[in-house]
């Protein structure tokens, strides 16, 4: 009897563990690696990049057509306009391999919150792709751009992302996630990396972009877009994005340029940088203090210095202090007077330092955020000086 309970068991199990219920086969399945979303006469605008997985095989030989196809579609919203998509698509959009989202700019002007609700919710997005925006272009038009050495534009707008917050620090790579935190707190605006299209956007969607040895139309990554209640509403430089990155502590590495004192210059590269925000009260106002510590290498020497000599070291020292000092705290200025935003995060420094005095500042805190003093302090210590101890300019000259 007890052999029977367990057969009848086990075989209840099986029917309730089955793991092929709910299957999809890879030949009916459509795979998303970019979506594009942009606002056009109050609908939205869906595009969704879909690789041709024939065309990207290394096994099999290329037949000429594209490795990518986009498809667009229309809807009141971002969740109707994809269901739309299935009318003209020959199988069914896969999101779970989803790699990045573009913004489009006239969508990011109007508002973000809205188009992020579906792609935050629903369980077929997974939510370790990163989003950007794109400046003076749509996302359709990013998304059409066939790009050299990367089959798929979308691991090349992902790689260059990646590539250029690790070695030059103008961009900030954010997932949807830490996204949809941002924006649901007051105290901190949100910036996303800007993507701009260098050339003509038509000529971008052609073959002949990826056959030539220069490509006539380029995707750039051109700084960080600055929100305001999840509405654009400007665009920092290269020089303001990288400032931003050292107060938020997202440099691992990038270059400056010096004056040397003969003329000339001399060039360093970053190896390491860290820094650290604390915020304080003083007599009810609110004070920032920025320390930053960065650990550099000579890279390029086109000077008459002599690397041999400390005092040759500590100029250098001195004068990338003085760089990076003076340029974020002109970035500051610029971001209180003409933003007006906290993209910092100060205010979340002032509240985890004193939760009581934040709570009588909360309220107006974008107003007190104009005017609060930010004192930087900067220490940098030079490691190495590359294999030569001194520049072949002054061989060259004979010096």
């Amino acid at each position: 009897m007890s052999k029977f309970k367990a057969i009848c068991l086990l075989m209840i199990l099986s029917l309730l563990l089955s793991g092929c219920w709910s299957k999809r086969e890879l030949n009916e399945l459509a795979i998303v690696a970019a979506l594009g979303i942009d606002r056009v006469d109050n609908e939205f605008e869906i595009t969704v990049q879909v690789v041709d997985p024939g065309e990207i095989s290394s096994k099999q030989p290329s037949t000429g057509r594209s490795p990518i196809i986009t498809y667009h579609s229309k809807g009141a919203t971002v969740f109707e306009a994809i269901r739309k998509m299935t009318t003209v698509t020959a199988r069914k959009l896969y999101f779970a391999h989803l790699q990045i989202v573009v913004l489009g700019n006239q969508l990011a002007e109007e508002g973000i919150n809205e188009s992020l609700d579906l792609i935050s919710r629903d369980h077929e997005f997974r939510n370790d792709f990163d989003v950007i925006v794109a400046h003076d272009a749509t996302a359709d038009e990013v998304l059409n751009v066939l790009t050299p050495i990367e089959k798929v534009p979308a691991n090349k707008l992902l790689n260059s992302l990646k590539t250029s917050e690790k070695t030059w620090g103008t961009t900030e790579s954010i997932k949807i996630d830490e996204l949809i935190n941002t924006l649901n707190t007051k105290e901190t605006s949100v910036v996303i990396s800007a993507i701009e299209i260098h050339g003509d956007k038509n000529v971008g969607m052609e073959q002949t972009n990826v056959k030539r040895s220069k490509s006539p139309v380029l995707l750039k990554y051109s700084g960080l877009a600055v929100f305001k209640e999840g509405k654009l509403i400007g665009l920092l430089t290269d020089e303001e994005s990288r400032s931003v990155s050292f107060l938020r502590d997202k440099i691992d590495s990038t270059i400056e340029i010096l004056a040397c004192p003969k003329g000339g210059t001399l060039a360093t590269e970053i190896t390491h940088s860290r820094t650290k925000v604390k915020g304080k009260f003083e007599n009810g106002a609110p004070k920032i203090d920025v320390f930053i510590d960065v650990n550099q290498n000579v890279g390029e020497v086109l000077c008459n210095i002599d690397l041999t000599k400390e005092k040759s070291i500590h100029l250098i020292n001195k004068k990338t202090e003085e760089l990076i000092k003076k340029r974020i705290e002109e970035t500051v200025r610029s971001v209180q007077q003409n933003y007006r935003v906290d993209i910092f995060g100060f205010g979340e420094e002032l509240h985890r330092t004193n939760p009581k005095e934040w709570k009588k500042i909360k309220k107006d805190w974008l107003t007190i955020f104009q005017e609060v003093p930010v004192k930087v302090k900067v220490h940098v210590n030079t490691q190495g000086l590359g294999t030569m101890e001194n520049s072949l300019v002054n061989k060259s000259k004979g010096e």
